[in-house]
């Protein structure tokens, strides 16, 4: 029998995939070189019939490379989803000998952009295509339906259209949540900055917790209690805020009398992607403050032994002569955690923007929006006006910019910096939540005190300047005053100023 697309990687995430996209009538073929694996995929498969087609689904694992590619159509549609780094290439090194020009490789695990421009070009030279495709949705995404971002050979993409829209999430308007994302890598760039979001978003609920906890002393019930409230609003609805509601109702499964929050120790784990988005954003000179904020406070997270014996050496803020006012921060919260997650994904959306016009990847905004609304880690009430803000206005700068988003932040700054205040007079350490409202301080601020910088850099440096009042660059030869000179006349500069060029 012939298959219509191929997957290798049969773990938890390739073995869902191949399962959802049987279940929308296609033939799959799997490969993994353990054999338990092949073996789960079949059982699995053999269960019931496809909820969705009605049939029995056509699926055929093996452990063997050759029959794994002679049992696929052509051109052969083959993806891989294994670990990011050297395992892709050792695939892609086992594939070449059984492909043939034209033959698509389809990469789906979280790779470095880098990396994939990389494939992208090396590939091209030996007439291959190569995808790179985010996926985001998790476990629960590949089975039902994830977000998917598409990126690379745009003919490779009108082959895998029918597929990808077919086994991908639903937005509530019914359209698929895929989409072509450019260029070379833009698929995994736009996945990058998905990730980075996703840090940034996690740290801002993991804060409001915090504050709710410590600040407040509400119970691990209370609080869930106030996530719930919070996700049936069109400001904060939204996965992330859903299941911080699930996580806290779960109780401790070693005895049941306890929420399982209280007892997981608080060492925050990643796998990179954020950084990626930092470096990425340090790389092109767009301000990330509160992404880069989350990506520290994992890193420092990590230092817990370091942490429990700094806070038996280091006192705090004083305690407060008054408790705080619990009606009034529990209605402010909610106002300063959205401002908080548009400048996050103002952020995110920006570095796109950026990168896109940087390297050629042709990313539509729009479209990057519209597919995160369903299916994957970030999808949020919020990405519907993001949506609209940039089909509106296709060059919007930034989603601030916009007039119903702008203006949604700017009604609610009061309550943003009153939390913010309340962070920083009762000690807990908010750096995401404090960050984004730099981020909005910034860049609603016409003239910032760079002009110092750059005079100083200047004097130190001779690294030049620019004047508001003439074009060009210019450098001045600065008169040394001390400070014991400071009572007595300044010496005169042979030449203060001249134009550099």
């Amino acid at each position: 029998m012939t298959y219509e697309f191929g997957m290798i990687g049969l773990g938890t995430m390739g073995r869902n995939l191949v399962l959802n996209i049987a279940d929308h009538g296609f033939a799959v073929a799997g490969l993994d070189k353990d054999a338990a694996k092949v073996q789960l995929l079949h059982t699995e498969a053999a269960e019931d019939v496809s909820k969705i087609t009605g049939r029995a689904r056509t699926v055929q694992g093996t452990t063997e490379m050759a029959a794994f590619i002679a049992s696929l159509a052509t051109p052969r549609r083959v993806m891989m989803l294994v670990p990011a780094g050297a395992a892709v290439d050792s695939v892609i090194a086992d594939l070449l000998p059984h492909l043939s020009p034209d033959d698509l490789i389809i990469d789906g695990g979280n790779s470095h952009y880098v990396d994939t421009a990389r494939r992208v070009k090396a590939l091209a030279e030996k007439g291959l295509r190569f995808v790179g495709v985010g996926v985001s949705g998790g476990e629960l995404g590949a089975r039902f339906g994830p977000a998917m971002m598409p990126g690379g050979d745009p003919e490779a993409w009108k082959i895998l259209k029918p597929i990808f829209e077919a086994i991908a999430a639903k937005a509530p308007d019914g359209r698929p949540c895929v989409a072509y994302m450019g260029a070379g890598p833009a698929g995994h760039f736009v996945k990058m900055a998905h990730n980075g979001i996703e840090y940034g978003v996690m740290q801002l609920l993991a804060e409001a917790y915090d504050l709710l906890r410590r600040g407040l002393g509400l119970s691990v019930a209370e609080i869930a209690a106030e996530f719930e409230k919070w996700n049936t609003t069109p400001e904060l609805q939204s996965f992330l805020v859903q299941i911080t509601a699930i996580v806290l109702r779960q109780p401790d499964d070693r005895d049941g009398t306890r929420p399982l929050i209280d007892i997981i120790r608080d060492r925050a784990r990643s796998k990179g992607t954020g950084k990626w988005t930092s470096q990425a954003a340090m790389d092109l000179a767009v301000p990330a403050f509160t992404i880069d904020a989350a990506v520290a406070a994992r890193d420092i997270s990590a230092r817990d032994t370091e942490r429990a014996a700094a806070a038996q050496l280091l006192t705090g803020a004083a305690a407060p002569t008054a408790a705080p006012d619990r009606a009034a921060l529990l209605d402010a919260l909610p106002h300063a955690v959205y401002c908080a997650l548009v400048m996050c994904y103002a952020q995110g959306l920006d570095l796109l923007r950026v990168a896109s016009k940087e390297y050629g990847y042709g990313t539509d905004l729009a479209t990057v929006a519209r597919i995160w609304r369903a299916g994957c880690i970030i999808r949020a009430a919020l990405l519907e006006e993001i949506t609209d803000a940039y089909e509106a206005n296709p060059a919007l700068p930034n989603i601030l910019q916009d007039a119903t988003i702008g203006g949604h932040v700017v009604s609610r700054q009061a309550p943003f910096r009153a939390i913010a205040q309340t962070f920083i007079t009762l000690g807990i350490p908010a750096p995401a939540l404090l960050n984004s409202l730099v981020y909005f301080d910034s860049y609603r601020t016409a003239r910032l005190p760079a002009n110092l910088t750059q005079a100083q850099r200047d004097y130190f440096g001779a690294h030049t300047y620019e004047r508001f009042d003439a074009e060009g660059t210019f450098h001045t030869l600065w008169s040394e005053v001390s400070t014991a000179q400071a009572s007595g006349p300044a010496p005169q500069a042979e030449s203060l100023t001249k134009p550099i060029g």
